[in-house]
Formats: C-alpha cells, sequence, structure tokens
C-alpha cells in the first residue's frame, strides 16, 4: 500500500464533526499520545525487563501513523511530500550515511 493510498483511506475514519482547526489539534495531540504509548513499551522493555511485545508496538504505530496522515490531511499536505521532504533533508544530513559527527554538523541547518 502506498502513503497516498493509506491516507486517502484513513480520512474516511477523522471525525467529520470536528472543526478543521479542531481536527488539527486531536490529530497532533492523538500523535504525541501514541509516540508516548510506544516509549513506555520500548522503556518497559529495556529497564523493567518485560517482554517486547512486538505485535502491540506494530499496532501502536498504526495509530501514530493514522494520527501523522491526520496532521498531514489537515495541513491539506500529502505523506508522500512528507516522506520526500525528509528524504531530502536526510540526505543532506548524512550523504554518507549516519554518522555521529554528521549529527553534530546538521549540514542541513543554516546557520
Amino acid at each position: 500500500m502506498s502513503l497516498a493510498d493509506y491516507q486517502s483511506l484513513s480520512a474516511r475514519t477523522a471525525n467529520p464533526a470536528l472543526t478543521p482547526d479542531d481536527r488539527l489539534l486531536d490529530a497532533a495531540a492523538g500523535l504525541a499520545e501514541e509516540a508516548g504509548e510506544i516509549l513506555a513499551r520500548v522503556r518497559k522493555h529495556r529497564f523493567q525487563q518485560r517482554e517486547l511485545d512486538r505485535d502491540a508496538l506494530v499496532t501502536e504505530l498504526g495509530d501514530a501513523l493514522w494520527c501523522l496522515a491526520m496532521v498531514a490531511t489537515s495541513l491539506d499536505v500529502k505523506l508522500d511530500d512528507v516522506a520526500a521532504r525528509n528524504l531530502a533533508k536526510l540526505r543532506v544530513r548524512y550523504p554518507d550515511g549516519f554518522s555521529p559527527a554528521a549529527a553534530r554538523a546538521r549540514a542541513d541547518e543554516s546557520r
């Protein structure tokens, strides 16, 4: 499935009663909430010796993806464009792949 297909298909589940501003806030807050749920599962695995529930993480990643798609949709931005812009930034920042030096230099940011 493409990002465009996902964004289009997932948009049907957005709450139509919300105003555009409320839909944006709901999706952005949801993205933070889902990221917190992902972090909690990984933290408990790492520091509390709990089994890493990969299936639950995939479910949470899907929830985060839905929220991300709704933020993009609220801004009238295509997820494909978000992904392309991010890859372009990463190509500039890490032309030879990740390195700590490149991470510190952040060549994509003007100083």
